[in-house]
């Protein structure tokens, strides 16, 4: 697929397409025109170095734990960085923080949703 198929599949402008690219996230084809051609399987990983953007962890760590998600259970680090799994530890950590509040504010939204149709209900009874 071409990039501005990969911009509409994923939600990411082709610029952060590219700028991906530059950082070694995501490897595209390059054609014999010199057009980036995109598997599709990328579109799963895009969605996923976007969600890991938006908790907080810079592209370094993502180009360090992406292959984690392709094969989950065969990955061990050659020569494992201390600092790393440090940085590993408080990224899950303020991830999980993020979570609880964000869970509280849904809580909170549904209760407000609620009241909103609890007072339709009575105005049209």
């Amino acid at each position: 697929m071409k990039i501005g198929e990969l911009a509409a599949r994923t939600g990411a402008p082709a610029r952060m397409l590219r700028y991906y690219e530059a950082q070694g996230l995501i490897q595209p084809v390059r054609l014999h025109n010199g057009y980036r051609d995109y598997d599709d399987y990328l579109v799963d990983r895009v969605i996923k170095i976007r969600g890991l953007l938006d908790a907080g962890i810079p592209t370094r760590i993502i180009g360090e734990i992406l292959p984690c998600f392709d094969k989950p259970n065969s990955v061990v680090p050659v020569d494992p960085d201390p600092r790393l799994r440090e940085t590993l530890v408080r990224q899950r950590e303020r991830m999980s923080e993020n979570i609880r509040v964000l869970s509280e504010n849904r809580a909170a939204i549904d209760r407000y949703i609620t009241s909103i149709d609890d007072a339709l209900s009575a105005r049209s009874a």
